[in-house]
């Protein structure tokens, strides 16, 4: 019998890089995540993976019908696989705690591999620009140092650090050689990857970090990231799913309107449970759908991307003219890869706005999941029961895809 590889997800979120690994037969000791909201989202997905395994997914698909309510079904779930989450913040006023949490399911055994990446916000382009000092100071920035305690205390054989791309020159490039460095001096071999997910066979332009590193000792000579694009367009993602007007549809539950296509299948975004969940469009203005319905018809017909200093001047509200100039974008159905899915959808939808023109709309909840290759009973919970749109593309746009985690894991395990 194979032994388990065993692994910690540090700064979870809604466990879209756990999946993954999960996918590709690892087994999670533990999620660490200070979000509450994600927290239950990863509960609910420890719920279906544990009714997976034991055959019973009837439970499950009764909760996504809203047969049975939340706490119904984690009362269906082992204790210990509930506890495997937990809600805390990293860092020094609860990391003894956390210790003491994951040694009590370790019960003296090892960690084989540590994954995770801290939130992004520190270094990426778009949130320094949308600050005053360029997120000098901010707290966040050295989080990595917090990653390392728990690769000091586990000391796993490998780890896995996903980040932004703008790790590389945030701080003329001083935060990531401060990291490379302490996780240097802590015995590890570390390689740097710069991936992109549609190589992947994730449909989304979406570029990171991938920091693996490695005890001395490990031969990892021929460890590589190397992908293969899926030959798809963007529409395959949208052309089974009900069409909605903004302000329509439904959290539990609806069906799909087409049979599933090739990629659907092989992506596995559609499984074996036939149910969509928050599947609803965001209401929205007439005066925004007069400017989606020019995006979308500027695409549509001329493969033109909309540029905001040339819209009616009735339909301007923003004065700043030189900035975000494209802050509204057409999720391009004829592309091979969407534009790539951040955590600022959760404020307004229109960097996201569904190609049809006869649906004029931003992307609902399952439709920015299915770009991030979630699958589709991927269920994103709110911190009280029933739907919270912000919660939901909040975690959808922090969350690593899965698909793109999942060939990082096969490759990965390899080597453990």
């Amino acid at each position: 019998m194979n032994k388990q590889i065993t692994y910690i997800d540090l700064f979870a979120g809604a466990g879209g890089l756990s999946e993954g690994f999960i996918n590709a037969g690892f087994h999670p000791v533990a999620h660490v995540e200070m979000d509450k909201a994600a927290c239950y989202t990863l509960k609910t997905r420890t719920a279906y993976h544990f009714l997976k395994v034991v055959g019973n997914l009837d439970y499950y698909t009764a909760y996504l019908k809203s047969e049975i309510n939340r706490e119904q079904l984690y009362a269906s779930i082992p204790k210990e696989k509930l506890e495997s989450v937990i809600n805390l913040s990293i860092g020094k006023a609860n990391n003894q705690k956390i210790f003491k949490m994951i040694g009590e399911r370790l019960k003296g055994k090892s960690v084989d591999l540590i994954i995770g990446g801290p939130p992004c916000q520190a270094y990426s382009l778009v949130g320094r620009a949308r600050s005053d000092n360029g997120m000098k100071g901010d707290e966040r920035n050295f989080l990595f140092l917090e990653y390392a305690k728990f690769l000091h205390k586990y000391k796993p054989k490998m780890f896995v650090f996903e980040n932004v791309t703008g790790l590389h020159s945030a701080n003329k490039g001083g935060y990531l050689r401060h990291m490379l460095l302490t996780f240097r001096n802590l015995g590890y071999v570390i390689k740097d990857f710069v991936v992109t997910a549609k190589d992947f066979g994730v449909l989304q332009d979406r570029k990171r970090i991938i920091l693996i590193g490695y005890r001395k000792g490990l031969n990892t000579q021929d460890l590589d990231l190397k992908g293969v694009a899926a030959n798809y367009t963007v529409s395959v993602l949208l052309n089974d799913l009900p069409m909605l007007q903004a302000g329509q549809g439904l959290d539990k539950y609806t069906g799909y309107v087409g049979p599933a296509n090739d990629y659907l299948k092989h992506s596995g975004i559609r499984g074996d449970i036939q149910i969509v969940t928050q599947h609803l469009g965001r209401a929205h203005t007439i005066q925004d759908k007069q400017i989606y319905r020019i995006a979308i018809k500027k695409w549509n017909e001329n493969r033109e991307r909309l540029n905001y200093n040339d819209l009616p001047e009735e339909l301007k509200t923003h004065s700043n003219k030189e900035i975000f100039i494209d802050r509204f974008k057409v999720v391009a159905a004829d592309l091979p890869s969407s534009q790539t899915v951040v955590a600022h959808i959760s404020k307004d939808g229109h960097y996201y706005i569904h190609p049809d023109i006869k649906q004029c709309r931003s992307l609902t909840i399952r439709e920015a999941a299915r770009l991030q290759s979630f699958p589709d009973d991927y269920y994103f919970e709110a911190e009280r029961e029933g739907m919270n749109r912000t919660a939901a593309f909040k975690q959808i746009g922090n969350a690593v895809p899965p698909l793109m985690a999942k060939r990082i894991a096969e490759e990965i395990k390899k080597y453990l």
